[in-house]
């Protein structure tokens, strides 16, 4: 295009064509461009926001962050960008009568850019862009993100935490056990003659079964640093610091009465003719040394130990303690 030729598009007509907010105003904050983007979703008409002072022209007041980002570029000619992070809504814009009449603004990135007019003065353009459909496909991967990482940490049959989940928590608590001089109380239980009940009553039952103990089990969990989890098969761990030995022993006898409240048959035991566990527990007292597969170890022998007098029972090793 050469300079006799005439302009083949109207400027105003381009401005008021993009999807997204223009304004401009100058030295002063005062409004000399303001595109259709902004007038459908201020409803503000031009009339009414041309030579309208920014800080003025909306019937909300204006962030501070927003409006000192104007002062520095208009100070300083630096750009300025209000990522929607940091700043989801700095104008009263509203991308629908409904969320104008509830006050609900929209999502917003702001860019602001120092340029000259003609003239020379300096003035500073405001573009702003809708980034509520950015926030919503990030909630929803955020929330696939969720669902996957819960996936991997919960056992799918029982609902409850997982083996993979309780190694890495286990030794997380326990060298937090270690540094704040807690106790850490780690308890083994395991349902008495599970193969006997999958036998007669099917699998079906015998997975309905460990839910109901699962369930059971978590239900006893009172603070949020307690954890139960499916250690495997018929076995489940839990986790509990801050637990005096005797607290522990108590707690142990409440695990084994919740299973026993239950009242599931089971015709073909030596036990009893309802459904129970055995429990084998150890507890880490501070100022003795310990690394996690000895408190687990102990647990654990203590476990074999109450099967082997009898089952329906908790028995508990101190560190150290070795089995027979």
């Amino acid at each position: 295009m050469n300079a006799t030729e005439p302009n083949r598009f109207d400027i105003e007509l381009l401005f008021n064509a993009v999807n997204l907010g223009l304004i401009i105003v100058d030295a002063n904050g005062n409004i000399l461009l303001w595109n259709q983007w902004i007038i459908k979703r201020s409803n503000i008409s031009r009339i009414d926001a041309i030579h309208a002072h920014l800080n003025g022209v909306f019937a909300e007041p204006l962030t501070p962050a927003f409006l000192a980002a104007i002062k520095n570029t208009l100070t300083y000619g630096l750009p300025v960008v209000l990522s929607n992070a940091l700043h989801r809504c700095p104008l009263p814009l509203y991308d629908s009568a409904l969320m104008q009449e509830s006050r609900v603004r929209m999502h917003q990135s702001i860019t602001i850019t120092p340029i000259l007019s003609c003239l020379g003065e300096r003035c500073c353009l405001i573009q702003v862009s809708d980034s509520s459909t950015s926030i919503k496909r990030e909630k929803v991967l955020r929330s696939h993100s969720d669902t996957l990482r819960l996936e991997t940490i919960t056992d799918s049959l029982t609902g409850i935490y997982n083996r993979r989940f309780f190694d890495g928590h286990y030794k997380i608590a326990l060298g937090h056990a270690k540094r704040e001089n807690q106790s850490l109380s780690v308890f083994v239980v395991d349902i008495d003659h599970f193969k006997e009940y999958n036998d007669y009553y099917g699998h079906i039952e015998g997975d309905r079964a460990l839910r109901r103990v699962a369930r059971a089990l978590k239900s006893q969990l009172s603070r949020a640093t307690d954890v139960a989890a499916r250690y495997g098969g018929e076995e489940f761990v839990l986790v509990l610091p801050s637990l005096s030995q005797q607290s522990a022993a108590d707690f142990a006898e409440k695990l084994r009465c919740a299973i026993w409240n239950l009242a599931i048959p089971l015709t073909k035991s030596s036990t009893s003719d309802l459904l129970t566990v055995s429990i084998g527990f150890c507890t880490f007292v501070p100022d003795v040394d310990c690394d996690p597969a000895q408190l687990l170890d102990n647990a654990d022998a203590a476990l074999f130990r109450a099967k082997q007098s009898g089952r329906n029972q908790a028995v508990a090793f101190t560190l150290g303690t070795k089995s027979k």
